[in-house]
């Protein structure tokens, strides 16, 4: 999946770090201003958190195992504990009344004992606190491995190829030229110190150029289903042909995999064989399907699918609809009407990402016509260039939130912005 994009970003990546390389020079750690030293140190406590809370970890595992080995000293010696017990009480009734005058006397000493190891304990405190911060500091100076600055002219190539490489790839160019924009940002003219390597520092930069594209929009789609009041009523939209009905056939097996109940309705009541197409899918997995005769009122078996969830506690309503281009204006009503007597709770766009620059015009002019919650790019697993994976979110303002990537019923993924990124630069 996307397989070409990746090598494309490789490749940027490997030029931006050999540029990077040739302007890195040694750091004195005297040198190191406050806010590098500061950024430093936090750094080092975070590693130093992580540590604790790993170490946390393996030491409640060997109390837990030393626990498990004290439960069996603990029967042997309880008897012997209960018969000396019984022999101490006799004893214990003579020693009573010489204990007490004793215990009055130790009471006064404990007490003055107690305040002056609280004193010693807060000291102690603040001057493990201190060192704390101060070995922070220790840390943080002996992980730098060296700063650089990156200019204008040391990049010019570089992003050159990777605007060449991202238009190639059906990425938008508004969507290319934001991406390239967030990479100057990140690099270009800051003193940047490091710890690991110029190479982390320019996969850095390249991850957050693409996930602030790539994330716009986001939410929770699981969650939202899940406050919604029932029934959730979920409108399909698009051209022919993208996969529309397939992808409602999988969102279907998706929802019913997570314990809810759903009815398809089939608002397509144009197409000739559109009724028989679905209906397939519906008996395939059982699924109760509202339709009408060929050339009825789509709005009207919308509303019936709404009322059939109503009467019958059924969870989710999933509504096919004709397919269609922004540009017919009866089909466009349609949905206008469908909008006004159903009043859908979420309105999803679906192309095929191999479609590339015409899916993500697709989708900014159906936003535009009807506006969207959503897409579903379908055949994502055979789009090797994934420009409408990069480009449909910053276009319209709506999240990608699904993909197809497959003929099964199961074949569809959550869209998850971070790893989208990990799989673009993921090494090849």
């Amino acid at each position: 999946m996307f397989d070409n994009l990746k090598k494309k970003l490789g490749s940027f990546r490997k030029d931006a770090e050999e540029a990077a390389e040739e302007n890195v020079e040694d750091v004195n750690e005297d040198e190191l201003d406050e806010e590098e030293l500061a950024d430093l140190e936090a750094e080092a406590e975070a590693d130093a958190d992580t540590a604790a809370v790993t170490a946390d970890a393996e030491t409640g595992a060997d109390t837990a195992t030393t626990a498990l080995e004290t439960d069996d000293e603990a029967g042997a010696e309880l008897e012997e504990s209960a018969a000396e017990e019984l022999k101490a009480g006799v004893e214990t009734d003579a020693d009573e009344v010489s204990a007490a005058a004793v215990d009055a006397e130790s009471e006064a000493d404990a007490d003055a004992e107690s305040e002056a190891d609280a004193d010693a304990e807060s000291e102690a405190d603040e001057a493990s606190e201190e060192n704390n911060s101060t070995g922070f500091g220790r840390k943080a100076k002996s992980l730098v491995r060296g700063r650089f600055v990156i200019e204008e002219d040391d990049l010019e190539g570089p992003l050159h190829e990777l605007e060449l490489a991202l238009l190639s790839s059906d990425v938008e160019m508004g969507v290319a030229q934001d991406i390239l924009d967030n990479i100057r940002e990140e690099l270009i003219g800051e003193t940047r110190t490091f710890t690991t390597s110029t190479g982390e520092v320019v996969e850095e930069a390249l991850r957050d150029a693409i996930y602030d594209v790539i994330s716009v929009g986001q939410f929770d789609f699981d969650e939202q289903i899940a406050v919604e009041d029932k029934p959730v009523t979920i409108v399909f939209t698009g051209v022919n042909g993208v996969g529309k009905t397939t992808s409602i056939a999988k969102l279907s097996q998706y929802f019913e995999a997570r314990g809810y109940s759903t009815v398809m309705a089939n608002g397509d009541t144009y197409r000739a064989g559109a009724n028989e197409q679905i209906e397939e899918h519906a008996d395939n997995l059982g699924t109760k399907l509202i339709t009408h005769e060929q050339g009825g009122d789509p709005a009207a078996v919308l509303y019936d699918g709404v009322e059939y969830a109503e009467a019958n506690d059924v969870d989710i309503v999933l509504g096919d609809t004709a397919g269609r281009l922004h540009t017919n204006e009866g089909l466009m009503d349609q949905l206008e009407k469908i909008d006004r007597v159903v009043d859908p709770d979420m309105t999803l766009f679906v192309d095929e990402a191999v479609a590339g620059q015409d899916a993500v015009n697709r989708a900014r002019e159906f936003n535009e016509a009807a506006e969207i919650d959503g897409a579903i790019l379908t055949k994502a697993d055979a789009d090797s260039n994934g420009g409408a994976a990069i480009s449909i979110a910053q276009v319209t303002g709506k999240p990608i939130l699904f993909l197809g990537v497959g003929q099964g019923y199961d074949d569809i993924e959550r869209f998850d912005p971070d790893e989208m990124v990990d799989r673009l630069l993921a090494e090849a």
